[in-house]
């Protein structure tokens, strides 16, 4: 198996075990009963890359060509649910593991956008949708605004940095595997240093009220 595809693999299946972990916290700090735990964590692992797929138009989508994406997703919620079983731990446990998650996600989308033939803007934007699109559905079915419209500390724009230094790197003359990491790196830092300090995007509003002062 050439290297880069291996590559491609660990981070897919990395990406998928740690959303589907924090699919799993999520269900947990709602409630909510095994099964539904296990539902969220399977739409959070799976549900940005089963839209890139077909907007991709790659058939069959990627977990139904290979379904060890489910025995991941199981064995992760399983071990999940049974290591918290005492206690629901720190909130910023859900958030690190969402982080790494989104840092796997976002590179890994990139690259099957690049194994397409897509241009750099939708390679970016494709990195994007694996890495975000899973915790929306998961935030609205937990009946919660999605984290990535949230008025909340820096997130998708962190995995927007990221996928574009991945191709920056690459387009420098980087080899794939240091761009991955790069890309990854990048992605998490940022996302990581918006946890820990509180850094957000400008706010951006207008005032309704000056102006309907006006008429």
């Amino acid at each position: 198996m050439p290297t880069n595809v291996l590559d491609f693999y660990i981070l897919d299946f990395l990406g998928v075990a740690l959303f589907a972990v924090s699919g799993v916290l999520a269900a947990g700090r709602k409630f909510l009963d095994v099964f539904g735990a296990v539902v969220i964590a399977i739409v959070t692992a799976i549900g940005g890359g089963t839209l890139r797929d077909l907007l991709l138009d790659r058939h069959p989508v990627f977990w139904i060509a290979n379904p060890i994406y489910l025995y991941i997703i199981g064995i992760a919620s399983v071990f999940i649910m049974i290591y918290t079983r005492h206690g629901q731990p720190p909130f910023k446990v859900l958030l690190i593991a969402d982080a790494f998650g989104l840092a796997f996600f976002t590179i890994a989308g990139a690259q099957i956008a690049e194994q397409n033939g897509c241009s750099g803007i939708v390679v970016v934007m494709m990195g994007v949708i694996t890495s975000t699109v899973g915790g929306m559905i998961r935030d609205v079915l937990l009946v919660e605004i999605p984290i990535i419209l949230r008025r909340t500390k820096i997130y998708a724009t962190a995995a927007i940095a990221g996928a574009v230094l991945y191709l920056l790197m690459q387009y420098l003359g980087g080899s794939p595997f240091a761009a991955a990491l790069l890309g990854m790196s990048a992605t998490l830092a940022l996302r990581l240093a918006a946890i820990v300090w509180g850094i957000t995007l400008p706010t951006y509003r207008l005032l309704t009220g000056e102006m309907e002062s006006d008429h």
